[in-house]
């Protein structure tokens, strides 16, 4: 393999690392925007429990 070859092969690396993760949290958030939030409904129960303890 030449120096060339060594060097093509290192940009196109270089490129598809800085490239990958980019093109990927594009297509996350559009994703994410798109879907409409849930929304979620919390209650509490003031329920007690005793916990016994060891001498």
């Amino acid at each position: 393999m030449s120096l060339m070859d060594g060097l093509f092969l290192t940009l196109i690396n270089a490129v598809a690392c800085l490239a990958f993760p980019w093109l990927l949290s594009v297509l996350l958030t559009s994703k994410n925007k798109r879907s409409v939030p849930s929304q979620v409904t919390v209650s509490s129960n003031n329920a007690t429990s005793k916990v016994s303890s060891f001498p």
